[in-house]
């Protein structure tokens, strides 16, 4: 093997790419990139039944918009292709390393029909995989050649010592060691002549030069078939790394159910490729100095593999909107507009509000982009609200005093010719200070006129420049009658 590192991500096209798999090919990308080697993509799609059209293009989109560049793959020939399998099942490859290990007796024909591997079950008290008995390994090869010709339905199977050990290392859990006793001959090549998942990953690895495979711990149990396989060949076996489970928040394992398992479910719920990037890493790894907010290139630097946790990691859909949201507050100001832009729209259906100004009072305020609408919807229209919101303790603001404050100050916004935050803050503080008041028992009424909520971005003058001045004095009307009633 190379001492040059080379890792890939060989995900199925069976729809959107999973939190797990994301991270797989996130922790695939950083070992890389931190030793100065190769990272390739491979497409396993083997199994045609659970094959999604267009699932190929989600992975390269979400590796694209990940910042994941891809060294080797379908589209980035490195020499060892074809990166699809089903491509390298047509060119006969598997099919060519299975009889490899046929003629070394490490494998072998096996034609038994679907009712006698059902009987093995019964055997075994019913379970769903009854080990097999070996039948067909003491066929003769004359019986061997006459099924072969005569059509004969079969899979080829590897030969698995019924005796002794087999040992695995991996990075993370250590080594582990099982019965060979508990191993089944596993199909190597299915009777449609495609190979198996566990074969053709192997002869994959092998033959493209992986020095180091990543994956889920729910694999570890299949390590010890990948071995067996590796073994058979006399090939060099790759650095393991399974990687723990992933569950949300109540210690289920992440599901679909969920809402935010895939990568394009959460950048469609307004949070940005490079927090998710960035949270995802921290599934089940920390950095040495516990920095949480790191460019691609940081956790590049800082990455290192054999520093994951063995503890199952738990999605915080909390965790990731905050940090989603100390990447907005980073953005540039116009790369921030752009993107708000579409939810300030929504929110203000035609509102002639200053959309530049609303983004940055927005910026400061939210966690994903979807907040906006929630955030400056009363720009469009005041909800309905209670009167009881013009009473603060703090202030000692009353609705009486509210009254009273809002019917005093409308002329006061009538005469002002400059209505704009400053002028209006200015305005408004001298007449706290003519009636006696403090500021806060003038700017809350106003704000809570105009806008029907506890919490704005902004405070009262902000929000009247943003409303203007006719629909400002038109609120506060309302909001009189409201109080009168």
């Amino acid at each position: 093997m190379s001492d040059m590192v080379k890792t890939r991500f060989a995900p199925s096209p069976t729809g959107r790419m999973h939190v797990g798999n994301l991270r797989t090919a996130l922790y695939s990308y950083l070992i890389a990139r931190h030793a100065g080697g190769t990272f390739m993509l491979r497409i396993e799609d083997t199994d045609q039944e659970r094959f999604v059209e267009g699932a190929t293009d989600i992975i390269n989109r979400t590796l694209l918009l990940a910042g994941m560049t891809v060294d080797e793959g379908p589209d980035r020939d490195g020499g060892v292709g074809p990166y699809v399998q089903s491509e390298r099942c047509r060119q006969g490859i598997y099919m060519e390393y299975a009889k490899k290990l046929v003629e070394t007796g490490n494998a072998y024909y096996c034609f038994c029909t679907k009712e006698r591997l059902e009987s093995l079950k019964v055997t075994a008290g019913g379970s769903e995989f009854g080990m097999y008995d070996k039948h067909c390994l003491g066929l003769s090869e004359e019986e061997i050649r006459e099924n072969l010709e005569s059509g004969r339905p079969y899979v080829i199977r590897l030969n698995v010592p019924n005796e002794g050990t087999t040992t695995f290392h991996d990075e993370i859990y250590g080594d582990i060691t099982v019965d060979n006793a508990e191993l089944d001959d596993m199909i190597l090549i299915k009777s449609d002549g495609f190979p198996t998942y566990n074969f053709a990953n192997v002869v994959d690895d092998h033959l493209m030069g992986i020095t180091h495979v990543v994956r889920g711990n729910e694999y570890l149990s299949s390590s010890p078939k990948y071995n067996r396989i590796y073994d058979a060949f006399g090939w060099e076996v790759p650095v393991y790394v399974h990687c723990p489970l992933i569950t949300d928040e109540n210690h289920a394992k992440l599901s679909k159910r969920s809402g935010h398992s895939s990568f394009e479910d959460l950048t469609e719920q307004g949070f940005l490729p490079e927090a998710i990037v960035n949270y995802t890493a921290l599934l089940g790894w920390n950095p040495p100095d516990n920095e949480e907010i790191m460019s691609l290139d940081e956790l590049i630097a800082k990455f290192d593999y054999r520093k994951i946790n063995k503890s199952p990691a738990v999605f915080d859909i909390g965790k990731l909107r905050w940090m989603n949201g100390e990447y907005i507050r980073k953005m540039d100001p116009e790369a921030f507009f752009e993107k708000a832009l579409p939810y300030i729209e929504s929110a203000l259906q035609g509102s002639p509000a200053d959309r530049h100004v609303l983004a940055e009072l927005c910026r400061q305020r939210i966690e994903t982009f979807p907040d906006i609408e929630d955030l400056i919807g009363f720009f469009r229209e005041v909800p309905d609200y209670s009167t009881d919101l013009y009473v603060h303790k703090k202030m000692k603001s009353t609705k009486e005093l509210s009254l009273e404050v809002l019917r005093d100050v409308v002329p006061v916004l009538e005469g002002a010719d400059d209505f704009t935050n400053d002028a209006l803050y200015a305005v408004l503080s001298a007449f706290a200070e003519e009636k006696g008041l403090k500021k806060g028992q003038v700017m809350w009424p106003v704000r809570t006129a105009v806008s029907g909520l506890p919490n704005t971005p902004g405070g009262a003058t902000q929000l009247l420049e943003i409303l203007g001045k006719e629909e400002s004095l038109a609120r506060i009307a309302d909001a009189v009658k409201k109080l009168s009633e």
